[in-house]
């Protein structure tokens, strides 16, 4: 009675600057503002925004652009700078210098010269530079004399993906040295300049820029996975601590390791393995967040960083569903195989705790995981703890935990689209509450209550508390429902007529109940869940098959399930927006509907999720899109209060 779900997500991407300039964006000091480390798109789209964007007005001490064969609108065009293999080439120039014959020199070397349309816009003072660089693409600055490199600097921390030339009026080896230590691409004395020179070095500026941000690159990149590398990571990590100052909130981050991985190098070979982890990259990619990074620290292992938490408990439950998508099974040699990981985690709402130290406790969180057997996650551990070092003491906490009141329920509301957003229902999921600890989620305990027999009191009391807050909100909403989670052996006949009694004892309809069968249950067992459908069934209980999409069930036992729900599991709605994955998601929909069962998408994310789900004629959601788990009390406060989903 303890699945948790943590929806699909996606990262960021910086794109390597094209000649357009169309990736110079002002960005943040550090790696983190400014790598081009590659997940998916960024959705802001490219060099077109920010203020001023469009142009149209005159700014202070910034003259108009002076058009040499082309309109001002490309200022502003993402695509203003074709490629460079093409016989046409676009530009915008920025040039920043006091003199302002420059603007007409400038102009007049490069009109004849310049194979297509080009513009520039001329300051006088550097501090107009920022609003000229966030105004549009700048193909490259051309910065006059200054009394110092403060200027270029200056230019350079603005839009670090934009190449400088450093135009002076006499030569001199001292400052071309200076200026090119200082990062300049070029430096250009006045009195040599030509048309065909000033062509030239200007093309050769922006080539050299883009080598130097592809050397980064790659210096950047796991180039097996093209995920961050750890060197990229830890600036990353170092930002994110720094953000805590000002956020208040809480990072977490999640230390991987990939399960007996050894094995199948020695029995399938390194290009197998290689495959495998290009594989788990991928799958990695797909819980991330916009704002969060994945990265390959080396050999097996893959570490997480997550912002903008709120509790551990947030992190427990992103640890579980990372756990769940990274242990789908794989496809190696044309045969099915299973995968397990060890997770550690570690939190920290601390701006003094240094990146390695947080690393350190995730990397020893993971170790402790791998030590109860692997194939769970593990909270790094708080001083004077032996939680993971004593499995007698863990055994006897957990048995205490039970008798002192220290288990949680949260629930997760569950949403019909044809009722907006309005709570139809909601899923009971348990968590411990460990005095040292902290919230711990099913993976860190569930294990091992099962093998101290502990299930039969836990899933008695998460029932008792999931149909004791249903009973309180009935008289309000009279259609609620609610989902349960039972453990495998507690689906038996005996099993089921305890809770069937528990039930009855409520005095609440059996129609209001739901019990979840794993998918993974039918398939391995199918005797015992269509046996235990049948029971549940003949009591009016209501029937769904969880998780599905992570199994396979012959057709003939999904018939003989008769199940009311069918949930598709988040690892296949994380994917929806993407073509092939939404023609399977409709195709599980159509089947769910043709076998008489409502379906319903577990992990929405995205509102491109949800608006695909809803054109698929999928009946019902949940995810944190839609909420995430709360109390009791967040549960009847949502209920009393729902606004409408978004259209």
């Amino acid at each position: 009675m303890a699945r948790m779900a943590r929806e699909e997500g996606t990262t960021g991407d910086d794109a390597l600057p094209d000649l357009d300039g169309s990736a110079a964006r002002v960005r943040e000091p550090g790696i983190a503002a400014s790598e081009p480390i590659a997940m998916m798109p960024d959705a802001g789209g490219r060099g077109g925004g920010g203020p001023g964007a469009g142009g149209g007005g005159a700014r202070p001490d910034v003259e108009d652009p002076v058009a040499l064969g082309a309109t001002t609108s490309t200022r502003n065009d993402p695509s203003a700078w074709i490629p460079r293999n093409s016989p046409t080439l676009s530009a915008h120039l920025l040039l920043v210098d006091r003199d302002r014959s420059s603007v007409a020199l400038i102009g007049e070397l490069l009109r004849s010269a310049w194979p297509g349309p080009i513009t520039f816009t001329h300051t006088e003072r550097i501090d107009d530079v920022t609003q000229q660089l966030l105004a549009g693409p700048v193909s490259a600055v051309l910065l006059g004399e200054h009394e110092d490199l403060g200027a270029l600097e200056h230019v350079r921390s603005l839009a670090p993906g934009v190449p400088v030339l450093v135009l002076s009026r006499t030569y001199s080896d001292e400052t071309a040295v200076a200026a090119l230590r200082a990062g300049a691409q070029d430096y250009i004395s006045r009195a040599d300049l030509t048309s065909e020179h000033l062509r030239r070095r200007l093309l050769h500026a922006v080539e050299r820029k883009r080598a130097e941000l592809q050397l980064a690159h790659r210096a950047l990149q796991d180039p097996l996975t093209s995920l961050p590398n750890r060197t990229l990571f830890m600036d990353r990590l170092s930002v994110a601590l720094d953000r805590l100052r000002r956020s208040g909130l809480m990072i977490a981050v999640l230390f991987l390791d990939v399960d007996e991985f050894k094995l199948i190098n020695d029995s399938m070979g390194h290009r197998v393995g290689d495959q495998v982890l290009t594989a788990m990259a991928t799958r990695l990619r797909s819980v991330l967040r916009p704002m969060d990074t994945v990265a390959r620290f080396g050999g097996d292992e893959f570490v997480f960083l997550f912002e903008g938490l709120t509790s551990i408990e947030e992190a427990v439950t992103i640890a579980e569903r990372v756990r769940e998508v990274a242990s789908l099974p794989i496809t190696i040699g044309g045969e099915s195989e299973s995968l397990s990981v060890s997770i550690g985690v570690a939190t920290a709402a601390d701006p003094g705790m240094s990146p390695d130290e947080l690393i350190h406790q995730a990397d020893g969180a993971m170790y402790h995981a791998k030590a109860r057997g692997g194939g769970g996650a593990t909270m790094a551990e708080r001083p004077h703890s032996e939680f993971a070092d004593d499995p007698d003491q863990a055994a006897q906490q957990l048995r205490q935990a039970v008798e002192r009141g220290e288990l949680r329920v949260v629930y997760q509301p569950m949403f019909k689209f044809e009722r907006g957003r309005e709570v139809a229902g909601f899923e009971a999921l348990v968590r411990w509450e460990h005095p040292e600890r902290g919230l711990l989620g099913p993976s860190e305990f569930l294990p091992l209550a099962e093998q101290l027999g502990l299930m039969p009191a836990i899933d008695k009391f998460v029932l008792e508390q999931a149909l004791g807050l249903l009973g309180r909100l009935l008289p309000a909403r009279a259609e609620l429902t609610v989902s349960v989670n039972l453990a495998h052996d507690q689906l038996g006949e005996t099993e089921l007529s305890t809770a069937l009694t528990t039930l009855e004892n409520t005095g609440i309809g059996p129609d209001h109940l739901y019990v979840d069968i794993p998918e993974q249950l039918v398939s391995e067992h199918p005797d015992v869940a269509i046996r235990a459908a049948e029971i549940l069934r003949s009591a009016g209980v209501r029937v769904a098959l969880d998780d599905y999409g992570t199994g396979s069930v012959p057709l003939d036992d999904l018939r003989r399930l008769g199940a009311d729900v069918l949930k598709i599991h988040n690892s296949i709605v994380g994917e929806v927006d993407a073509e092939t994955h939404s023609s399977v998601v409709g195709a599980v929909v159509d089947l769910g509907h043709a076998l008489g069962m409502k379906v319903l998408a577990e992990g929405v994310e995205t509102d491109q999720q949800l608006l695909e789900l809803r054109m698929l004629g999928c009946d019902a959601a949940q995810g944190y899109l839609l909420c995430r788990p709360v109390r009791a009390d967040q549960l009847e406060e949502l209920i009393m209060h729902a606004d409408e989903l978004p259209a």
